[in-house]
């Protein structure tokens, strides 16, 4: 896996999992109830049931590769995204992620690619002052279809003057490589949310990395 750093002209970032270290608050809190004689990786089992709850869309993927079903849950998880009610989250800061952003801002446009409404990922742009780094905003509702859809990456690249095939989409989950992919982009996959690496290379990933803020090292 390798990226070609002389397409990317402008970056697009997920937000849960990517940006908010949410996931890994709640997989805490989930684990701690796990009983230790049932599980022998508590860790990894309150990950996963998370990942159901809070994002149906990446489990389902996965589950649709494997059954054959691949173009009919794409439709079913633009639906979901489009009508669920996101709970109301404690948000965190991934550790780094504001310095890095402080030093790409300048050298690369910037966008907010979420499946979140408009409303939670303000609110957490606005607690943590990152508005300012962002060129587009796009949320669940912004363009026709979301994630794993490319019309928000397609959007986000509209809005940053730019070529999709010269973004590079940074994101958790195998919805944000697929997106990212059927945009024609290049795609990271950050391991401090809630994929996994076999599977984020099995949906196209071009680099892994332990997490997001790693990214400054490869765009020096």
């Amino acid at each position: 896996m390798s990226l070609d750093l002389s397409r990317i002209n402008a970056l697009c970032f997920d937000v849960d999992g990517t940006l908010s270290d949410t996931d890994d608050l709640y997989a805490r809190k989930v684990s701690h109830y796990l009983p230790r004689f049932l599980f022998k990786d508590p860790d990894h089992t309150a990950r996963r049931l998370v990942m159901w709850v809070e994002a149906p869309g990446n489990a389902m993927l996965g589950l649709a590769d494997t059954l054959g079903l691949d173009d009919e849950m794409v439709a079913v998880i633009d639906w979901l995204a489009r009508h669920r009610k996101l709970s109301s989250k404690e948000f965190m800061l991934i550790p780094g992620v504001g310095e890095m952003l402080d030093q790409l801002h300048g050298r690369y446009p910037m966008a907010v690619v979420s499946a979140r409404d408009e409303h939670g990922t303000m609110a957490f742009l606005e607690r943590f002052d990152l508005v300012k780094y962002f060129d587009a905003i796009i949320t669940g509702l912004s363009a026709e279809h979301t994630k794993p859809y490319p019309d928000p990456i397609l959007l986000a690249a509209q809005r940053m003057n730019t070529a999709p095939e010269n973004c590079l989409m940074i994101g958790d989950t195998t919805v944000d490589m697929r997106a990212g992919k059927s945009a024609g982009a290049q795609v990271v996959g950050v391991l401090c949310g809630f994929g996994e690496e076999a599977e984020l290379k099995k949906m196209g990933a071009d680099l892994i990395l332990s997490d997001t803020p790693k990214l400054i090292e490869i765009l020096k």
